[in-house]
Order: structure tokens, then C-alpha cells, then sequence
């Protein structure tokens, strides 16, 4: 767990510094907000409710848009083939940059789920895989460039029909 929170305190660049700032500073002027309309007891108590509810959920909220708007990406599935003769299944792609910055890692998370014929338990099972991984992919992606990624994924044996979703965190 200290691990993974150091790596990500040694991720965040500008952007987010000014993100958990700006949240730090309205939630202090919130609260100096209530500790003036003391008098108003509803209207302070408003402030204060307003200024932990900021706290708690505009980091994870604007960290998560955040990066979606600074650092766009579209992946693109080539070839999903399970192979006949091991267990296996091979995934191609192709990641692109179409954001303005220079993408210099991204992490792609992939989930395997089963299909139905159930339209609600399709979106049900695409957020509840049976398999998952990720794959790395280091080195700098130049904006309205992009690379290919090839994922093994053994032993693999699934005899009904599947979905392969694949998302991504660039930074």
C-alpha cells in the first residue's frame, strides 16, 4: 500500500498540483465562510456540509476528468483470436494519442466477461470480468501518433462466448 501511494504522489504533475489546491483553498474559504455567517446557523451549517462534501469527493471526481480531458487516448481492438491448439487467446490493438501532450506511460487494463443474452447483464458483466490484466507501455506517444500493442494471455480456456474490453491510464 506505501508503495502504490508513492508511486502515485511521483505521478502527479502540474495539472493535479493546481487541481488538489484549488480544492484545499475552497474548502478552507468554506469554512471561513461558516465561521462568519456564525449568526445564520442554517446557513452555516450549508457551508460546512458544503466544504467536507468538496473534500471528500472533488479529488477522486476531478482527478478522474482530469486526466480524461489532459490525456485522451483512443484504443482500438485489431485482433482478439483464441487459439485452437493451446490455451491461449491473443490480443491486438493499436493506442493512440489524441490529446496535445506527449503521453510517456500508459497502463491498459483489460477484462475478459462472458456474453449473454440479457442486454443489462452484458453491462453487468463487462464491469465484473472473469479475467483481467494489464500491460505497460512505456516511451513517449507523440500527440496524433500512436503504437501497438500485442497481449498474450495463457492459460486461457473459456468454451462460451466472450468479450474483451481493454481501457486505459496514460499519464
Amino acid at each position: 500500500m506505501k508503495t502504490q501511494i508513492v508511486e502515485f504522489i511521483h505521478t502527479l504533475n502540474l495539472y493535479d498540483y493546481l487541481l488538489f489546491g484549488g480544492i484545499i483553498f475552497f474548502f478552507l474559504l468554506f469554512l471561513i465562510l461558516s465561521i462568519m455567517f456564525h449568526q445564520r446557523i442554517r446557513l452555516a451549517i450549508t457551508f460546512v456540509l458544503l466544504a467536507f462534501i468538496l473534500l471528500f469527493t472533488a479529488p477522486v471526481i476531478g482527478y478522474i476528468l482530469l486526466h480524461s480531458f489532459v490525456y485522451k487516448h483512443k484504443i482500438t481492438l485489431t485482433t482478439v483470436q483464441d487459439l485452437e491448439f493451446s490455451d491461449a487467446l491473443v490480443i491486438k490493438g493499436d493506442l493512440n494519442n489524441t490529446s496535445s501532450q506527449t503521453l510517456k506511460e500508459c497502463t491498459l487494463y483489460t477484462g475478459i466477461s462472458q456474453v449473454s443474452s440479457i442486454q443489462p447483464l452484458n453491462t453487468l458483466y463487462t464491469y465484473l470480468p472473469f479475467r483481467r490484466t494489464s500491460l505497460t507501455i512505456n516511451g513517449p506517444i507523440a500527440p496524433a501518433e500512436g503504437t501497438s500493442f500485442k497481449l498474450l494471455i495463457e492459460p486461457f480456456s473459456y468454451p462460451k462466448h466472450f468479450q474483451v474490453t481493454v481501457r486505459g491510464n496514460c499519464r
